[in-house]
């Protein structure tokens, strides 16, 4: 459970699983029976329908982002934007880190431009060295 004590959104197989066992219900309900929803300050819980359709896009294995074949430039794929948080942080979703195969306790540094942030990854794994060797 979150801050708020409301249950963490479901995503992969548990996602498909809950929905289907849903049945007949309106998507809002689904998508709040599945934990996509927040409650404000004002006590009225409001429902979260694109982050429950992305969940469940995600979930079902679709790629929407066109990807490169690995020759070259493929340009701006990626679709997602982020903002600031209110306590001052950026959080990059899970979306970029699966794409990108990371793992929890995984390190970067950062690097500051004038308008940029530039993240490096610095903890590679031994697999991934000899993959980062190879394709050299």
């Amino acid at each position: 459970m979150n801050k708020r004590n409301q249950p963490e959104p479901l995503t992969g197989e548990d996602l498909i699983k809950k929905v289907k066992e849903l049945g007949n219900l309106s998507k809002e309900a689904k998508a709040k029976a599945c934990g996509y929803y927040t409650v404000t300050k004002n006590g009225i819980e409001r429902v979260n329908m694109m982050k429950f359709l992305n969940a469940l896009i995600d979930a079902e294995g679709i790629e929407l982002d066109s990807t490169t074949n690995g020759h070259g430039r493929g340009g701006r794929s990626a679709s997602y934007r982020i903002s600031v948080q209110s306590n001052g942080n950026l959080l990059i979703g899970s979306a970029y880190t699966k794409k990108m195969g990371l793992r929890p306790g995984d390190e970067f540094e950062i690097t500051l431009g004038r308008k940029h942030i530039h993240l490096k990854q610095i903890n590679l794994r031994p697999e991934e060295e000899e993959e980062f060797d190879e394709a050299s």
